[in-house]
């Protein structure tokens, strides 16, 4: 078929019949008009696909007006600011050089490809999450915000955002506000490392070496510092229903996770630097790192009550038995309490099942505020709970469970009741059964049938209140 996209001897809108020297040169201002219309056509299409998207989502309606307003209040204003910082610094940087455009092409083509063989992975991730999620694309935007203009680290972001907001559709006010935060903390890091390590960059030999790769870290140590203060202050005013100290600022597992990133994306630095096209073995690292960091998470959850964020049974189990075998190895004393909520089931009735789970993560994280680190915690199912108490005696969990008995009679947890209304349940008991390590049986298995024995003679005691299991109830079996 011909160019202009009539076939031969068709007629043309006049009705006469094109000759056949004009398919086979073209009219450049028919061509050219015939493009422009189709230009115009498919503007005209976007257009109008994009005011039905914003149509059908009105400001009011947005997710974001249904957040608590102190989260509302920090968000824009943190935004305001954070336009304002990156506006600056976009007027007082200099021009980008040819070297500073190679780079930047060389860090949008590895984030473009880390992105793209790693979406389903991440996608996965990200949906398990409820709270924090360390997001492994900073190994490119690091490297970047030290090396590039701001402009160019700016319009990198927006690149790596771009496809992961394409990924995953999160809400736009979420996606607009973690956006901005990583642009300031790239202009934090750029400014830090023009003041403190460019220098030393720009002579870098095995003498200094040491020298800068710590400084490089601290740099990178202060980009996510300030991501994990503004984005964990919004957690904390309402961005997630349970503002424990992990969801707000991570896990263990979450910091190490971004101690790696930033680890790597040092890295990604100094070959840049010295070696560019090195930099494409970071890529196969990302990759696999996307890979054992989804496997992780798979391994945290399954170990992990998805409700109160704490041990499920198998999770605690596995714990309880190595703290349980270090205590025998070592002489130690040991304790197991159990803790069952009284009269649970009035609670679910009363105020529906979402009111009952706001209690079971009040009292988690009520059990994790008030033990010790070394203490393990375990929901046991229903509304029973599990802490085992290595290196105590009889006494010392005595004043453990009175602690958490009297703690838990004081709790006051704003729910919804079963039409949505505010509701502050109080007032709440419960009874706890103590097993000892030695008296009460030598095994895991034991010391949960004499504890469990123990709860039941509280709650016939008249609930509220503290039980130690009898030498006589330890278990024999298996």
């Amino acid at each position: 078929m011909p160019e202009n996209g009539h076939a031969r001897g068709e007629p043309t809108d006049s009705g006469d019949e094109v000759p056949e020297a004009a398919h086979d040169h073209p009219n450049p201002n028919r061509v050219s008009a015939r493009a422009a219309q189709t230009a115009t056509e498919r503007s005209h299409g976007v257009g109008t696909r994009l005011r039905a998207l914003i149509s059908a989502n009105p400001v009011p309606s947005w997710d974001l007006w249904t957040k608590p307003r102190p989260m509302i209040i920090f968000l824009l204003s943190w935004e305001a600011i954070a336009v304002a910082l990156l506006t600056f610094g976009i007027v007082t940087t200099g021009a980008a050089t040819l070297v500073d455009w190679a780079r930047f092409g060389i860090l949008a083509v590895c984030a473009t490809v880390h992105i793209q063989l790693t979406r389903r992975q991440e996608e996965r991730r990200r949906n398990r999450v409820t709270a924090v999620h360390i997001d492994l694309s900073g190994i490119w935007v690091f490297p970047g915000a030290l090396l590039l203009p701001i402009h160019l680290t700016l319009l990198l972001i927006v690149i790596v955002r771009t496809q992961r907001w394409f990924n995953s559709r999160r809400p736009p006010h979420k996606f607009v506000f973690t956006s901005l935060t990583h642009a300031v903390s790239a202009l934090l890091a750029h400014q830090l490392y023009q003041s403190f390590a460019s220098a030393e960059v720009a002579r870098l030999s095995p003498a200094n070496s040491l020298q800068v790769f710590g400084i490089l870290m601290l740099v990178g140590f202060c980009y996510a510092a300030l991501q994990a203060i503004v984005i964990g202050g919004l957690l904390a005013l309402g961005g997630t229903s349970a503002p424990t100290l992990s969801n707000v600022l991570g896990t263990k597992d979450d910091n190490l996770l971004e101690l790696s990133t930033i680890g790597l994306g040092t890295i990604a630095t100094i070959l840049l630097v010295e070696i560019p096209p090195a930099i494409v073995i970071l890529v196969l690292i990302t990759v696999l790192g996307n890979r054992l960091a989804e496997i992780n998470q798979l391994q945290s959850e399954a170990r992990t009550d998805p409700k109160t964020g704490i041990f499920n049974v198998r999770g605690w189990s596995e714990s309880a038995e190595r703290a349980l075998a270090r205590s025998a190895r070592g002489g130690e004393m040991l304790a197991l309490l159990m803790i069952d909520l009284d009269h649970f089931k009035w609670i679910n009735d009363t105020y529906g099942h979402p009111a009952g789970d706001d209690v079971l993560r009040t009292v988690a994280q009520t059990l994790d505020e008030i033990t010790r680190p070394k203490d393990i915690i375990g929901r046991f199912g229903g509304e029973e709970f599990l802490i085992l108490l290595p290196d105590v005696d009889e006494t010392a969990s005595k004043v453990t469970a009175e602690r958490i008995r009297v703690a838990i009679a004081e709790q006051q947890i704003v729910s919804t009741d079963k039409r949505g209304g505010r509701a502050r349940i109080g007032g709440r008991t419960a009874s706890i059964g103590v097993a000892l390590l030695g008296p009460n049986g030598t095994t895991v298995e034991q010391l949960l049938h004499a504890a469990d024995a123990a709860v039941y003679a509280a709650k016939e005691g008249g609930r509220n209140q503290v039980r130690f299991a009898d030498a006589d109830q330890s278990s024999t079996e298996g």
